[in-house]
């Protein structure tokens, strides 16, 4: 009976691990109503404090969240070659992803507002780092299994479920399509479940093969009653049918087993590494920005800055109280690109600091307390005139009649305008009623008195004077 030399570090008995195996086993097994019921309340959840912004909440889905036990299997199948328990993960996880998707974008779909939150879009960039996490994760998860039955790192699980973070981005995938179908959440989010999901595999299958999982021994101590439960399903009989069995075969050897992990991360490695290395250039920029500024304003002067980061340029806006010269803003826009790589622009916007403030507020005060002068007859001339002016002489039958001159006048409880004219006769009644309610209407006074003056026929036709 063989023995790895992890599985006695670990201190896994040989007599223990088809224990382990009919666990995971048992984890890949999708019609478990407490399997059903755990994602369930894990995507409900997720869902909510995601949309709450709420790490606390989302924090408590990842503890209830049942995936780890299928994926593990995933990594369990790999390492002992059983394709039949790695048909099962497989459609355990396919039809887990649905259901949680589903239920999440009905939730979010449900909602009277559908808000990106930073908790949402910290799951739509994910880079190498999170690959890295993955990975740790995954060791970390397998081997703490290994070790439960014997009793030990039991208390390590609820933080190895909070690093795996599995259910987070399957819900933040629902809330892009119950928002209207936003594309740049559900790809990201879905890169990051998809690096959480093969690191694990991936770590679960390395931790597994170096204990011997695969060996004979653990198979044939199966019960009999669990072999014949597997052989009698449909996925059974079909992956062991003639051509399949032959395919599958060849697939199961360990050589085409690692290919297909060290290929997938390596499909992985290539949109990881280029968010890391744009998070390593926006990094870069905010940081030559933060001290650029400082050295362009004087912290006790900045009210504000904000970076706004492109592909090929980079807009840096600041609001300062503090005159900040032409040159100085070139110079520092030329350090800026020089150490970002990018075209930049440094917009500056001064406004009045609090002393100007309080200067400027008690000037207005005190222009407010100083009364105005009193209008002279003149300046009472210049403004009303116009009204006058305007009104009659567009109404003024100058075919018939030749202005001469008008005046306004007021005595204590009256205005009054008088018009003089010559004609061949004085304007008849309609006339004069049409020019009164003109002068009213642009007076705005009903009780203006329009007095007509009739000097006779015209003899000579000269321009109007204008007397006040």
């Amino acid at each position: 009976m063989s023995n790895s030399y992890l599985a006695q570090a670990l201190k896994v008995e040989e007599e223990s691990k088809p224990l382990l195996y009919r666990q995971i086993y048992d984890s890949a097994e999708l019609a478990s109503a407490s399997y059903l019921l755990d994602l369930v309340f894990a995507a409900g959840i997720a869902t909510l404090g995601l949309v709450l912004n709420s790490p606390a909440v989302v924090i408590g889905a990842m503890l209830i969240s049942p995936l780890m036990g299928p994926i593990m299997a995933a990594g369990l199948s790999f390492a002992a070659s059983d394709i039949y328990l790695g048909v099962k993960a497989f459609l355990n996880l396919l039809g887990s992803m649905i259901a949680a998707i589903s239920l999440s974008a009905l939730l979010v779909w449900l909602l009277p507002f559908q808000s990106p939150t930073s908790e949402i879009l910290a799951r739509t960039q994910p880079n190498l780092l999170d690959l890295g996490v993955a990975i740790v994760s995954g060791l970390a998860g397998s081997v703490i299994m290994a070790r439960s039955l014997n009793g030990g790192g039991l208390g390590a699980l609820p933080g190895v479920a909070i690093a795996v973070a599995l259910m987070p981005p399957l819900c933040t995938v629902g809330f892009g399509v119950g928002s209207g179908w936003n594309w740049q959440i559900i790809s990201g989010a879905s890169l990051l479940f998809l690096t959480n999901l093969v690191a694990i595999a991936s770590s679960a299958f390395l931790v597994f093969y170096l204990m011997d999982m695969g060996s004979e021994t653990i198979y044939d101590s199966i019960p009999e009653t669990e072999r014949r439960h597997a052989t009698g399903s449909l996925i059974y009989r079909v992956l062991h049918s003639s051509f399949m069995a032959r395919i599958l075969g060849d697939v199961g050897h360990l050589r085409w087993r690692i290919l297909m992990v060290a290929l997938t991360i390596g499909l992985l490695f290539i949109p990881l590494r280029s968010s890391l290395m744009q998070l390593r250039d926006e990094t870069i920029s905010r940081s030559a920005a933060r001290e650029i500024i400082r050295t362009l304003v004087a912290p006790d002067h900045l009210l504000s800055q904000q970076l706004e980061i492109f592909p090929d340029h980079l807009i840096q806006r600041v609001i300062t109280t503090t005159f900040v010269s032409k040159e100085s803003i070139a110079t520092a826009e030329a350090e800026l690109a020089r150490r970002s790589g990018k075209r930049v622009a440094i917009n500056i916007r001064q406004i009045a600091n609090e002393e100007e403030l309080i200067t400027l507020r008690r000037s207005l005060e005190q222009r407010q307390q100083i009364p105005p002068p009193p209008p002279t007859l003149a300046s009472l001339g210049q403004s009303i005139w116009p009204t006058v002016q305007q009104p009659l002489k567009s109404v003024w039958p100058s075919d018939s009649a030749q202005l001469l001159d008008y005046e306004v006048g007021f005595t204590h409880d009256s205005t009054f305008v008088r018009v003089a004219y010559n004609a061949p006769r004085s304007l008849d009644a309609p006339a004069q009623e049409s020019i009164r309610n003109s002068l009213r209407n642009s007076l705005k006074q009903d009780n203006l008195s329009v007095i007509f003056d009739w000097r006779g026929p015209a003899k000579k036709i000269r321009a109007p004077s204008v007397k006040q």
